[in-house]
């Protein structure tokens, strides 16, 4: 079993940046897909950004929603257990709780990621006040 923690939201102005961790325990971090959901109030939780399984390699390949391509990176640190998100040029409709996620099979493909099982976590607010 797999436990995540997020850490790093908070209350910053339009155009400021934050990023988000999200630290794994309880498994070989590196054999699973991962990435980043977030839920605003009264909507839907929705995909952000995905990162592949490494197996302890450099070769990531990512894929993000169109709303923040170009303003948020993912990247992870399988020998730290650790993911993150970094987000740049943040805007008001950003705000959110951010959740982080890894699929629940090892070796999956990152390009299915947001359609199967996950294991979250407990998620961290973002704000972005205009």
């Amino acid at each position: 079993q797999v436990q995540l923690v997020e850490s790093g939201g908070g209350l910053v102005p339009t155009g400021d940046s934050l990023r988000l961790s999200c630290a794994a325990s309880g498994r070989d971090f590196s054999r699973y897909t991962a990435g980043w959901f977030r839920q605003a109030p009264g909507k839907e939780r929705e995909f952000v950004a995905v990162i592949n399984w490494s197996g302890r390699n450099t070769n990531f390949q990512t894929n993000y929603a169109d709303f923040v391509k170009g303003r948020f990176t993912i990247s992870r640190d399988d020998a730290k257990y650790t993911m993150y998100l970094q987000m740049n040029s943040l805007k008001p409709e950003d705000t959110a709780v951010y959740f982080c996620a890894t699929s629940n099979a090892p070796y999956s493909d990152y390009l299915n990621f947001q359609y199967e099982d996950h294991t979250w976590g407990q998620g961290t607010q973002v704000t972005v006040s205009s």
